[in-house]
């Protein structure tokens, strides 16, 4: 009987942990830090750096209401043009992209490395090129507007997580989180 009601215990823990933004829920990888409010977020999560970096991850989570937040591919356009890449070859063509549905939302996916130049864009201006950065990308069409997902870091921070991201970003279903 324990046993059963810390199993229980434990699915109701899991269910805290969801967050929510522009009508979809999804869970939070457990080893994420979940960090305080920001400006334009639904959630920001550090991401501790993997063995051997210097840096943290972050991924920050990105809602700005029905209609707002320019379409998807203008996003990735901007999320890719981020990045250099050796010999000045264009960071679209390093770029992997990726179409599907998830629990009926469309999601669009973007996985890009090289130096990464940082926010950019009408709000902030482009910083020095941090070298052997990597970003995954997630826009997720919800029933309110977009909702984007933005995990950058160190390229090894980035890929010890990979699984993690992938696994919030497969979380992701209509409805509004949290229990």
């Amino acid at each position: 009987m324990r046993s059963r009601t810390l199993v229980i215990s434990l699915l109701a823990a899991v269910g805290l942990m969801a967050d929510s933004g522009g009508g979809i829920r999804w869970t939070e990888p457990s080893g994420w830090k979940p960090q305080a409010q920001r400006p334009m977020r639904a959630a920001t999560y550090l991401v501790p750096a993997a063995a051997g970096d210097q840096e943290n991850g972050e991924c920050g989570v990105y809602y700005f209401g029905a209609g707002q937040g320019g379409s998807t591919l203008a996003n990735l356009d901007r999320w890719i043009g981020q990045f250099v890449q050796p010999g000045g070859k264009p960071s679209k063509d390093a770029a992997k992209m990726n179409a599907q549905t998830i629990h009926g939302l469309k999601v669009t996916t973007v996985d890009v490395s090289g130096a990464y130049t940082g926010m950019g864009g009408p709000m902030a201006a482009a910083g020095k090129p941090m070298p052997g950065y990597r970003l995954l990308g997630a826009i997720v069409e919800g029933p309110e507007g977009s909702v984007f997902f933005k995990f950058t870091g160190p390229a090894k921070t980035v890929g010890a997580n990979q699984q993690a991201f992938e696994k919030m970003i497969q979380s992701v279903q209509p409805g509004k989180g949290g229990a």
